[in-house]
């Protein structure tokens, strides 16, 4: 019983936790704090529902338990440093259940509502440039993606210890620098939105292809990341990488039922029935990706990746594919923003128009790469371009190696049907 109840706080500690530390955040005004009293919350629940029961409104109740531990929070602050000003005002509206908010008259001045919300506000605080750029994903995954800090090392190919003193230090440095929890405007804006659309993405990746855990897919995630884009294309729609960025989710969120069969397990893009793509989300997503064209401005990482989808999206056959503009765009992709994983991607795109030997060429030089080491999916891309060579061997030993570096059990089980020579 206590692991079904568990089962369940977790679930709903996922879909929940982000939100729940941003309302906190904005009552005690220290993203650090936000977090610990959440995590309050969360074990007050392990406590109380094995015993007590599910409550009807699990989310609620967090988020209710949240809040009280911020009342006390705020209480015993008062106490301790003898203020009575701001901290009187805060404690007073929220006993009177009113949201406190020292940038509530500005926003009301603002011509959308949109920027009131919460969860932009902890993106932006939690990507302010006090923090250096790996240290701002690192928070905001841990917040509002709610991945663990290995999920987020493995995400970006780095130590898990290393990724844990980043978001330590960058909570530390928000604090010791009274970061306003608030949304930025004009130069500002601008400078903080590059890292924002970063963990924008990074978060609907994670739901895309989960790093780790039981379930392929996270859709929550997903849904919660295009919502964000949504609402940033609403904050800055002169900026022509949020429409792409906005493209670019909706046309991959347009595959998810396609992307598992009935038993939940993967499958493939090549292998996926297209009929099953959502077409709505596909409009949706070549709008927002000729909005970003109509702006004029140079081509940049988002709207490379979003004319790449939309290449994969306008084809209704896998065999219709214009794998040679696919292979120009990754070319151009790794102009403007080179990676070992772009250039990964360029390999499939390029044996896909000249032939698995020509990919195998690029994917030679990228096993060497320190950063790909624990990178399941470059073994894997190996293995099937050794496979398509009619090195048998060669690829076995490929997929074998690539579900031993994966942590998602779907995925693993995908990587060892192929090691065993399933298609």
């Amino acid at each position: 019983m206590h692991s079904a109840v568990h089962d369940t706080i977790a679930t709903v500690w996922r879909l929940e936790s982000a939100r729940i530390v941003a309302a906190v955040a904005r009552r005690v005004r220290d993203v650090g704090v936000a977090e610990e009293l959440a995590q309050d919350a969360l074990i007050a629940a392990l406590e109380h529902w094995p015993v007590n029961g599910l409550p009807d409104k699990p989310g609620a109740w967090l988020m209710t338990t949240a809040l009280n531990r911020a009342l006390d929070h705020l209480r015993h602050r008062q106490m301790a440093e003898a203020r009575h000003g701001d901290l009187a005002a805060d404690l007073e509206a929220l006993q009177a259940h009113v949201v406190p908010d020292f940038s509530d008259d500005l926003d009301r001045q603002r011509e959308h509502a949109v920027l009131g919300d919460d969860l932009l506000r902890l993106i932006f605080t939690a990507c302010h440039p006090v923090l250096p750029a790996d240290a701002r994903v690192a928070l905001t995954l841990k917040l509002l993606g709610g991945l663990s800090t290995g999920e987020i090392a493995r995400a970006h190919l780095v130590p898990e210890a290393t990724v844990a003193q980043r978001i330590v230090r960058a909570k530390r440095t928000l604090a010791d620098a009274q970061v306003p929890f608030e949304l930025p405007q004009g130069a500002e804006l601008a400078q903080r939105l590059a890292s924002v659309l970063e963990v924008v993405y990074l978060i609907f990746n994670e739901g895309y292809t989960a790093t780790s855990g039981g379930d392929w897919m996270r859709p929550a995630l997903c849904d919660e990341a295009l919502r964000l884009g949504r609402m940033l294309a609403e904050l800055a729609p002169q900026e022509a990488e949020v429409h792409g960025l906005v493209a670019l989710m909706e046309i991959q969120a347009s595959r998810t039922a396609a992307r598992t069969d009935a038993a939940g397990e993967p499958i493939l893009l090549a292998d996926q029935d297209r009929m099953r793509w959502d077409r709505l989300l596909i409009r949706r997503g070549l709008a927002a990706l000729e909005r970003a064209q109509a702006l004029g401005q140079p081509a940049r990482s988002y709207r490379l990746q979003a004319e790449i989808a939309a290449g994969h999206a306008r084809a209704h056959r896998a065999a219709d594919t214009d794998w040679p503009r696919i292979a120009a765009l990754y070319a151009e992709l790794m102009r403007v923003a080179p990676s070992p994983v772009v250039e990964l991607n360029r390999a499939v795109a390029v044996a896909m128009a000249q032939g698995p030997a020509a990919g195998l060429a690029i994917v030679g030089p990228l096993l060497a790469d320190k950063a790909l080491q624990r990178y399941p999916w470059l073994p894997a891309v190996q293995g099937d371009l050794l496979r398509k060579l009619g090195r048998e061997d060669e690829a076995r030993a490929a997929f074998a190696r690539a579900a031993d570096l994966t942590t998602n059990e779907r995925e693993q089980r995908l990587l060892r049907q192929r090691a065993r020579g399933a298609a």
